[in-house]
């Protein structure tokens, strides 16, 4: 089968269009035919082994898992032995390493059935960054309807979310983006659209219940300056930089884990999330109703993966780039 390869750190150079041999599934997973699979700075944090600290668990002379992509929807091709509730045929979406491929195993327990009004790419688009945004909304901070919800980098992946769900929460939501990107976030339903490039939300003298921060563009004293004496910051990301960092963005969450010892009443909380199929299943149920939509910036084909992912580094993208494999 094809599949993007990555042997070494490095720009999108280093990934290659490989043949390499199909995945068969282990008791208990299925095999994917892979449809269509997502770019998120995730894929962009393993291509660069940034920052430095995280190659720890990613891999000291390259990285662990050689085949990049994580976000997928396709159809099941095959399962493994004890397998009950999904079959060959089945629609599904979830996230796993290695979705950048034609096809790609995962644990029966960690995929779920696509949502029946999207297509492949659009579910693809959904799986980590919008499951971010609900665990971060909803299990995290318990949003409820009439608190003040601010999202920085709300045209991102995770930021398109959030202004979504936080609106089905009943919030009052405050998009903050740059200038080209004002009508996106306010047709998602944002009530407030504050332009970072005019305007520095941190100095508005505005304060919130929820403050959830997926840029890490500023410090968390400035951070916690919006929030309301009883607030939750929620940091999740700081998607890409130049690259070549130590700490990258972890410097911001290292800060704020011991910070967080020391504060009363408000909450600061690192964000950290993994697949889990009751997500998806909240997730679908919430496509499937309208509640949140994703957008899709452009798709590329499977080759193309150095250049849409040199994309989403270099110019901004808006919400989530997508590889179409069928």
């Amino acid at each position: 089968m094809k599949a993007i390869v990555q042997d070494r750190y490095g720009s999108p150079d280093v990934l290659a269009l490989r043949d390499v041999e199909r995945p068969e599934p282990a008791d208990g997973e299925v095999l994917v035919r892979v449809h269509a699979a997502a770019v998120n700075a995730y894929d962009w944090h393993f291509m660069r082994g940034d920052p430095y600290l995280a190659r720890l668990g990613m891999g000291f002379g390259g990285p662990k898992q050689k085949v990049r992509g994580r976000d997928f929807a396709g159809r099941v091709e095959a399962v493994g032995k004890e397998v009950r509730d999904v079959a060959p045929g089945d629609e599904v979406y979830g996230d796993v390493d290695g979705a950048f491929a034609e096809y790609v195993c995962v644990s029966a327990d960690l995929v779920e059935r696509k949502p029946a009004n999207l297509s492949f790419e659009q579910a693809a688009a959904v799986p980590l960054a919008a499951r971010t945004a609900l665990k971060g909304l909803r299990d995290v901070a318990g949003v409820r309807s009439g608190q003040h919800v601010l999202v920085n980098g709300a045209s991102g992946g995770v930021g398109t979310f959030a202004v979504q769900l936080a609106k089905a929460m009943g919030a009052e939501v405050t998009a903050v983006c740059r200038t080209r990107n004002v009508d996106l976030v306010a047709g998602l339903g944002a009530d407030h659209v504050v332009d970072y490039t005019k305007t520095d939300f941190t100095r508005a003298g505005v304060r919130y219940d929820v403050v959830f921060d997926l840029v890490g563009n500023h410090s968390l004293a400035a951070l916690r300056r919006t929030l309301t004496a009883t607030g939750t910051l929620l940091l999740s990301g700081g998607g890409v930089s130049r690259g070549g960092s130590l700490f990258g963005p972890m410097g911001l969450m290292i800060r704020a884990q011991v910070v967080a010892r020391f504060v009363r009443g408000q909450r600061i909380v690192v964000l950290q999330t993994e697949p889990k199929k009751e997500l998806l299943v909240a997730l679908r149920e919430l496509a499937e109703a309208g509640k949140i939509t994703p957008v899709v910036d452009r798709t590329y084909k499977l080759a193309e993966v150095p250049e849409a992912i040199r994309y989403v580094e270099t110019e901004h993208a808006r919400a989530k780039v997508v590889i179409t494999l069928v």
